[in-house]
């Protein structure tokens, strides 16, 4: 930790207090916002899933004025997760024709690089602002280097030129980014929107560069900071950078909320961006959020598949009855549960976890014996071995939590 960092100044947002220390993670739709139908089953699902807050797009007058039904659907259906609008260029406008869509929404994000151009920026970033104030919301002033303020940047590059040691334009392009969300959150105070409604972000696509920015905002500001990696990209490639990059980050103690900005494989729920930021955190011992299954990777003494199969459903399994055992039994989130594939560190791993399975590798004798808190009390055998598993864990889970 540095001793370099600022303290946060708290920011409510719904049931959130984001910079009082508590890591939150929050996820975006990819749903037209003017299909309500489709906007609230995600965000329900998303919530489900974890997503402490729910950000959404609000680009036309059709999406505005669908906001107040998707909120009133999802509180009628029990989800009170705080939504977010996301405005580009013409929130301003929407938020002033659209009154219910400003009072209902739980934040706002704008962005610095294309909330207005030339004359018009200055007027219509107030705007945002004294709507802000009217109905008492937070905003976010996310700056982004795919849609930075060129006409700070080109005068950052300027000014550069001209110094005895010039440097690298990587490095103007990041304080320029810095400066872009500082500068606007100097502004919103100034128009009159207190500290404790701010939270910025400044977001880039490259591991180094996002490291860079934020160890400095953090530094320089007290605002809550949101981090996520933008455009991280699809798969293995997008998960390892945004771990890559928020796990230096948070290991020193920078991020309030993050998000994992996924590009979702064809027909993949948008629900992984949430699982990866969960896993993320509960993997860093910053936040558990359910049950972590510990499985071998698999070798020659395990060409059967079986204990692939069974390590696969038993964390479909646990994430399937997580909204209910988070309601029923507090603390199951701390549950360790091990499946191993042999006998070289299958017992020793099993005997680590609160419940845990050993399977038996290729020639082994067939039997699986299950161990719970270190101790083994019974052996399984024959076809049903993965649902007894499940049954005996599910069991595990009813008798020591939530009491």
């Amino acid at each position: 930790m540095t001793d370099k960092l600022l303290k946060r100044v708290p920011v409510q947002v719904g049931d959130c207090w984001i910079g009082s220390g508590e890591i939150i993670v929050q996820s975006m739709t990819n749903t037209d916002t003017s299909d309500v139908k489709k906007t609230v089953e995600q965000i329900y699902q998303l919530w489900q899933a974890g997503s402490k807050m729910v950000r959404i797009t609000v680009d036309k007058e059709e999406a505005a004025a669908a906001v107040p039904e998707i909120i009133d659907r999802l509180g009628a259906a029990g989800c009170t997760v705080p939504v977010i609008g996301d405005f580009h260029y013409n929130g301003h406008t929407l938020l002033t024709k659209y009154p219910e869509c400003a009072r209902k929404l739980a934040k706002y994000r704008i962005n610095p690089g294309n909330v207005g151009f030339g004359k018009k920026k200055d007027s219509q970033f107030a705007e945002i602002i004294e709507i802000a104030k009217k109905y008492n919301k937070p905003v976010r002033i996310g700056a982004n280097w795919g849609s930075l303020d060129q006409k700070l940047l080109a005068k950052m590059m300027d000014e550069n030129s001209l110094l005895p040691e010039p440097l690298e334009a990587n490095k103007v392009m990041e304080e320029a980014l810095i400066l872009s969300a500082l500068n606007s959150a100097q502004q919103a105070q100034e128009l009159g929107l207190a500290a404790d409604k701010i939270i910025i972000s400044c977001k880039v696509s490259t591991v180094q560069a996002l490291v860079n920015i934020y160890k400095s905002l953090a530094a320089r500001c007290t605002y809550p900071l949101h981090l996520g990696l933008t455009e991280a990209g699809m798969g293995s490639k997008g998960i390892v950078a945004s771990t890559a990059a928020l796990s230096i980050l948070l290991q020193i103690g920078i991020g309030d909320t993050i998000r994992i900005s996924l590009t979702p494989e064809p027909g993949q729920s948008r629900t992984e961006e949430v699982i990866v930021a969960q896993e993320l955190l509960q993997s860093m011992g910053l936040k558990s959020f359910a049950p972590m299954v510990t499985a071998c990777p698999g070798c020659g003494r395990t060409t059967s598949s079986f204990f692939q199969e069974l390590a696969q459903k038993t964390t479909a399994f646990i994430r399937q009855k997580m909204p209910e055992w988070r309601i029923k039994y507090p603390g199951v989130e701390d549950m360790s549960v091990a499946v191993m594939g042999c006998i070289v560190n299958g017992p020793g791993e099993s005997k680590h976890a609160d419940i845990g399975i050993s399977l038996p590798g290729t020639g082994e004798a067939p039997s699986a014996p299950i161990f719970i808190q270190g101790k083994k009390t019974q052996t399984l055998r024959g076809e049903n071995i993965a649902d007894e598993f499940l049954t005996i864990m599910d069991d595990f889970v009813q008798s020591n939590y939530g009491k």
